[in-house]
């Protein structure tokens, strides 16, 4: 037997433990090549291209992005399975020692045995890539909303750029493993698995500053979302938040633990003992992986959850609630005959519509004024009841954006007055109250001044024409007849802007298609690190709960008080971390709720139980195999 023969059967000898590990590996592959596929896609560049150069370069950025958030994380996860692998092994290590295996020969058999599972993982990922790729294009085309669809094509780059990119890591991963174990304790090795582990401690003032951390994070995300909206106060929100997370697993959950090991009449209770006792350990064991499958968790389901949310049509409407808008620049005498085309080619297709003009003043301080009339002519395309002014020294506020909307619905940030300064006029203004209706003028805030005031000031404007139209998420063959109609006067260039509400949309979806496309993707790779991550821990331990069960079963526990015992561990094991990732995006979606007037409670109830779904059945088939290998010696 060779030693390159050796090394691939011990592989196979631990293939119960190696399986985790491999498959994991195989599957982060596979998503770095669906990433590389759609990145040198020639038909997803240039459809991309035609409806948003932007969009266009945001994706390309969003792949790229991805494929190094995959390789960062598969390398560190790798390097945490094989770590947690040559742990496991350290006994059978000395005995090979003691069997006249030299250390340079001990790291070359690690180096080997890491490479060829590297191999292996690097072939299924791309194959299975290859396979899946016809349904990858045509689900990206479907959430990119891409007309034409996207044709089957596997670009050679995507697989040599695959290839390479995982040798280079799996190359490191055995250079850097094969050096963790310290052959010349020959000794410490072979007892390594004879070790009594330390009593789990924890700090009181620690546990509780967990507490404090994340109810601060919970307190600024509201903040943030009710105040300031400044990534600053965001990216505070997210340290709190996972300062706290790491606390709480590290400390408080240990400390409960002994708090309740502490209360001899519900540990002495039935197999309490055995439960708490052991939980104590594990908590302590794998405080650090469970903080990561908290946080990774938490950020996925947060991540989806928002692209889903975002996805709804109200969102555009809220931000740019007309479905078409024509603004007239300087003296424009294309006007009239532009807004008869447009109201021509929605009654061509069936559209109900409402239209209106407006005239907007920019004052010396850059604000918009609008008349009263105005106003009430938005407001009532829109749903709202007309306001009035009875003094003439009375003005309204207008909301320009989604926020100062909300700001003005709460009766904040409204000053008591104003004062108007056009040309070499200034008028001192009392405020009255703040409208309803969104004035999307390109200004940062809106006067309404009573019509009296605008022609008694003869004050110069500027005219938009607004539409209002029902169903108007239907319109994109409209807009593209208007958009080409317009285009075809180039005569009129300079003297008109057109924008489509359906069109800031549609761009809009496929910004948060390409967020979605990454963050599920992301989300299902570190979704399969953490379940391995669960696996690692579990089988590694196997052999040392196997002779901790059987002593046990000798002195009276029957079988069934060891299953119930495995499965309190297990779900604290496998849904504490999930219920906390769960708590953490319930506070992230109620506070994304206060910056939209739709609701998120849908999108956010989807994503919960569908990871819910399938943790609940990777939780059932790892309990089921955990315990018929406990259960086998016996």
């Amino acid at each position: 037997m060779t030693f390159r023969q050796f090394a691939f059967r011990n592989i196979i000898r631990n293939k119960r433990v190696y399986v985790a590990h491999f498959l994991s590996s195989s599957f982060s592959v596979m998503i770095f090549f669906i990433y590389a596929l759609l990145l040198f896609h020639p038909n997803l560049q240039g459809e991309l291209a035609s409806t948003s150069i932007t969009i266009s370069q945001f994706g390309m950025m969003a792949m790229k992005a991805s494929q190094y958030i995959i390789f960062t994380f598969s390398f560190f996860f790798c390097m945490y399975s094989v770590s947690a692998f040559l742990k496991a092994r350290k006994r059978e290590f000395g005995i090979l020692m003691v069997q006249g295996m030299s250390p340079k020969q001990l790291h070359q058999l690690l180096f080997m045995e890491n490479m060829m599972i590297g191999l292996a993982s690097i072939i299924v990922g791309i194959l299975t890539g290859v396979v899946l790729s016809k349904l990858i294009l045509l689900v990206s085309a479907s959430v990119l909303f891409i007309r034409n669809g996207l044709p089957f094509y596997i670009p050679w780059q995507a697989i040599s750029l695959t290839t390479m990119t995982f040798i280079v890591m799996f190359l490191l991963v055995s250079l850097l493993t094969s050096r963790m174990v310290k052959a010349n304790q020959l000794i410490e090795l072979i007892r390594s698995a004879d070790k009594p582990k330390p009593e789990p401690k924890a700090s009181v003032w620690l546990a509780l500053l967990s507490i404090v951390l994340i109810v601060a994070g919970y307190a600024t995300v509201f903040y943030f979302a009710l105040k300031e909206q400044s990534p600053y106060i965001l990216l505070t929100c997210v340290i709190l938040t996972v300062a706290g997370t790491y606390f709480l697993f590290t400390q408080l959950s240990v400390y409960v633990i002994r708090l309740l090991r502490s209360r001899r009449g519900l540990l002495l209770r039935k197999t309490n003992l055995l439960v708490l006792s052991e939980l104590g350990y594990r908590m302590r064991d794998n405080a650090v992986m469970f903080f990561m499958v908290a946080v990774v968790t938490a950020a996925s389901l947060t991540g989806i959850g928002t692209s889903f949310a975002l996805l709804n049509p109200g969102l555009a409407a809220m931000e740019k609630p007309y479905a078409f808008t024509y603004n007239s620049l300087g003296n424009n005498p294309y006007e009239e005959e532009h807004w008869k085309m447009i109201e021509d080619e929605l009654g061509r297709a069936g559209f109900d519509y409402e239209s209106a003009k407006i005239e907007v003043t920019h004052t010396n301080n850059g604000e918009g004024l609008l008349t009263l009339s105005d106003y009430n002519s938005l407001a009532g395309m829109l749903g709202y009841p007309p306001e009035t002014l009875s003094d003439p020294n009375e003005v309204l506020l207008a909301p320009t954006t989604v926020f100062q909307q909300t700001q003005f619905n709460k009766k904040a940030m409204i000053p008591e007055t104003v004062t108007i300064a056009v040309g070499d006029s200034k008028y001192d203004m009392r405020v009255k109250t703040a409208g309803a209706a969104i004035v999307d003028a390109y200004v940062e805030m809106v006067i309404v001044v009573p019509d009296e005031l605008a022609e008694h000031a003869n004050f110069e404007s500027s005219e938009h024409i607004k539409f209002v139209v029902k169903d108007w998420e239907y319109t994109q063959e409209v807009a593209r007849k208007i958009e080409a109609n317009l285009e075809g006067n180039p005569d009129a260039y300079g003297d008109f802007y057109f924008e489509s509400l359906v069109t800031h949309w549609l761009t809009s979806k496929q910004e948060n298609g390409i967020i979605l496309m990454v963050s599920v993707l992301i989300s299902i790779v570190f979704f399969t690190f953490a379940a391995s991550f669960l696996y690692f821990r579990l089988y590694t331990d196997l052999e040392r709960d196997r002779q901790h069960y059987n002593m046990i079963a000798k002195v009276g526990l029957s079988r069934k008080e060891m299953g119930r015992v495995v499965t309190v561990q297990f779900m604290l094991m496998f849904f504490l971390p999930f219920l906390v990732a769960v708590v953490h995006s319930s506070v992230a979606f109620m506070a994304l709720q206060q910056l939209v007037s739709y609701s998120v409670l849908q999108a956010s109830i989807f994503i919960f139980i569908s990871f819910a779904a399938v943790q609940f059945a990777y939780f059932i088939g790892i309990r089921w195999r955990y315990l018929r290998n406990l259960t086998r010696s016996m």
